[in-house]
C-alpha cells in the first residue's frame, strides 16, 4: 500500500478503539494544521474517548469508507484498530487503494513465549476450542477464556467449566457451564493472580493481542504451569506493512522521520 503523500496538514482519520489509537489521536491533535477524527466501532459500551473529534459506528464496508474519505477530504488514514480487527483493516486497505489516500497501520508487537511457557499456538478461535478439548483433564476441567465476545459459540459444546472475561456480556450460544468476569483492562499482576486463585484454571485461552495491558495473565500462567492456548493474529492484507509504535506510525504518517521518505 503506497502512502507517498503525507498528512502534514489536513484531516487524519484514526481507526481506533485501542490504547494505541487514543495515544496516536492525542499526539496528532497537538499538531498544527492537523484535524483528527477518530472512528470507533461501537462494539463496547461506554468506550474511552480519544482526543479530537469522534464518530461511532461502521462505514458500510470498503466502498462506504472510500466514499466517507472522499467526502471528508481526508489526507491520510491511521489504522490503530485491534490486531484481530482484520475486517476493518481489509476495508481500510481497499478504500485507501481506491482513493489513493495514504494508509499507515499501527500494530503493537505480539507476544513471544519464553522457555518456561507452555503455549499451544493455533490459527483461529475454532482451532483453540479443539486444542482445549485435548488439554482438559476431564469434565471437571476449568478454562479461563479471555478471547473477547466473538467466537464463543466454538466452545459451547465442550464439557468443562468456563470463566469468560469480557468488557460487555457476550451473546449466546455460550458454554452451558460458565461464569462471566466482566472487566476492562489493564490487568495488574496481583489482580491476575487473584483471578487464577479464584478460577484455578487447567487451561488459559487468549489471543495474541500483544502489549502490556493484558500480559500479566501470561506471567501468572507461567508461574503456575498452566498451559496457554494462544490464537495467532490474522495476517495483514497483501502489500500492507505495519509500524510497531505510536511514534513510528506518526512519523511515517507525517513524513517526518529523519533521512526517510514515507512509503
Amino acid at each position: 500500500m503506497s502512502d507517498s503523500r503525507t498528512a502534514s496538514a489536513g484531516t487524519v482519520l484514526v481507526l481506533g478503539g485501542t490504547t494505541e489509537g487514543r495515544a496516536a489521536a492525542a499526539a496528532l491533535a497537538g499538531r498544527d494544521g492537523v484535524r483528527v477524527v477518530s472512528s470507533l466501532a461501537g462494539a463496547v459500551r461506554a468506550p474511552s474517548l480519544p482526543a479530537g473529534e469522534v464518530r461511532v459506528g461502521g462505514f458500510g464496508g470498503a466502498g462506504g469508507l472510500a466514499a466517507w474519505l472522499r467526502a471528508g477530504g481526508v489526507a491520510a488514514v491511521l489504522d490503530a484498530t485491534h490486531p484481530f480487527a482484520s475486517g476493518m483493516t481489509a476495508n481500510a486497505a481497499a478504500a485507501c487503494a481506491a482513493t489513493g489516500i495514504p494508509l499507515v497501520v499501527l500494530r503493537r508487537p505480539g507476544w513471544t513465549a519464553g522457555p518456561e511457557d507452555r503455549w499451544h499456538r493455533v490459527r483461529s478461535v475454532a482451532a483453540a476450542a479443539g486444542a482445549v478439548a485435548g488439554l482438559l483433564p476431564g469434565p471437571d476441567g476449568r478454562v479461563l477464556l479471555t478471547t473477547g465476545r466473538g467466537g464463543l459459540e466454538c466452545f459451547a459444546q465442550l464439557d468443562a467449566a468456563f470463566w469468560i472475561r469480557s468488557v460487555d456480556p457476550p451473546d449466546p450460544p455460550l458454554p452451558s457451564r460458565h461464569t462471566l468476569l466482566l472487566d476492562r483492562g489493564p490487568f495488574g499482576l496481583d489482580a491476575e493472580r487473584a483471578v487464577f486463585d479464584r478460577v484455578r484454571p487447567d487451561v488459559l485461552v487468549t489471543k495474541d493481542s500483544g502489549g502490556e495491558a493484558t500480559a500479566p495473565k501470561l506471567t501468572v500462567a507461567r508461574e503456575r504451569g498452566v498451559p496457554v492456548v494462544m490464537v495467532d493474529r490474522p495476517p495483514l492484507p497483501d502489500g500492507v506493512r505495519s509500524e510497531p509504535t505510536v511514534d513510528a506510525a506518526i512519523d511515517r504518517l507525517l513524513g517526518s522521520r529523519p533521512g526517510r521518505r514515507p512509503r
